[in-house]
């Protein structure tokens, strides 16, 4: 009997120079850099750079970058159209999936059947990590019937994109605190969405093709919907002092909670101290202590009960809940921090392609004859 690895669940399909959860120490590490690190010390753009070229930049080649980003955020007025005519009861991440299909409708087709340029990736690259924020943001804001905020050349990755959610640049440590969380989301090794990115990249399909296939992945609650649905859970549960009476509740029944566990870490996600710490942070300046309370008492609940641990998207929704946004904006978040991720998996998979088709396991009806039948 053939085994079957449901979930591809511990199958190995490739290499990767990208991205690596290092057993010994437990840390998710960016072309060999632990993410908590560059958290600490890098800007987003900075973190960019280091997954589409393997290095981190110097200060000319962070400034050029910057420049070149900062020149393609506006986008045109046939993508606010676009996004206008989308039904407001869709979800956002139907929008950012439609958007991003349009903008591969709008640049001249790759020759199929040839291996695309690793300087021409980047470009592409470049563009859809400089217009998303501009297609998310106007996307919130017309959603609460509020007219676009044209993107600013003077600001930074992340201040520029709150400034166009919110009409102003937030306090400095709400800025660090987002930043931090684009940081973390960036890039995380063969998940479900970037996966996805390299298989269709695999049939010498576009990166847009790809990237809508990703968004397509992410847009799932038990990847990147995760997020969205922890702070569901704690508006449900509505004040700290019921928190462990609901999980208890929830494991009794068996239900899932999200925000909790992950394939890939063994000892807990190391990328949660850091958004722990940026979630305080947040709920310091805005008085959101509530919020945090709640975390911490589902955190040790469940620690109790089940010795689990939070995974990312449990602090990450309630900071970015906190920050201002709605919740069904959190995944489109993660499409904005992740799009670094998958575009330097998509010239990874190019550079080095071998179509991925995998075999199944038949279990239905054994070979039958159709004489008789009519």
């Amino acid at each position: 009997m053939t085994e079957i690895k449901k979930g591809l669940a511990g199958v190995v399909v490739d290499t990767t120079t990208i991205s690596k959860v290092v057993p010994e120490t437990n840390s998710l590490t960016y072309r060999g850099y632990a993410v908590q690190d560059l958290a600490a010390h890098c800007s987003f753009e900075e973190v960019a750079y280091l997954l589409w070229y393997g290095e981190l930049p110097d200060a000319a080649q962070l400034a050029l970058l910057c420049q070149r980003e900062r020149a393609q955020r506006r986008v045109d007025r046939s993508i606010l159209s676009l996004i206008e005519k989308m039904p407001t009861s869709c979800h956002p991440m139907d929008v950012v999936r439609t958007v991003v299909s349009f903008l591969g409708a709008e640049e001249p087709e790759e020759e199929l059947g040839t291996a695309p340029a690793p300087r021409a990736l980047r470009a592409k690259a470049l563009r859809l990590t400089a217009a998303l924020p501009t297609i998310i943001a106007a996307d919130m804001r017309r959603r609460r019937g509020l007219d676009p905020i044209a993107p600013q050349s003077h600001l930074g990755f992340a201040e520029n994109f709150l400034n166009m959610c919110f009409g102003t640049v937030p306090d400095p440590r709400i800025v660090r605190a987002f930043e931090v969380s684009l940081i973390l989301y960036a890039e995380h090794s063969f998940n479900a969405s970037t996966f996805a990115a390299r298989v269709v990249t695999s049939t010498q399909s576009d990166m847009y093709s790809a990237i809508t296939a990703a968004i397509g992945a992410l847009k799932g609650p038990l990847h990147g919907g995760a997020n969205e649905a922890v702070m569901h859970t704690m508006l449900a549960i509505g004040e700290p002092e019921l928190a462990a009476q609901w999980l208890r509740a929830k494991l009794e029944s068996k239900q899932k909670v999200m925000g909790f566990g992950h394939r890939v870490y063994k000892n807990g996600d190391s990328r949660v101290p850091t958004m722990r710490a940026a979630l305080a942070e947040v709920a310091e300046v805005t008085g959101g202590q509530r919020w945090l309370r709640m975390y911490t008492e589902l955190e040790r609940a469940m620690a109790e009960a089940t010795g689990i641990k939070p995974n990312l998207d449990f602090p990450a929704g309630p900071a970015y809940y906190l920050m201002g946004f709605d919740i069904e904006m959190f995944t489109p978040i993660f499409v904005m921090s992740r799009i670094t991720g998958w575009t330097a998996h998509i010239a990874e998979q190019a550079a080095s392609n071998a179509l991925i088709r995998p075999l199944s396991e038949y279990v239905g009806v054994p070979q039958r004859e159709l004489a008789g039948l009519r």
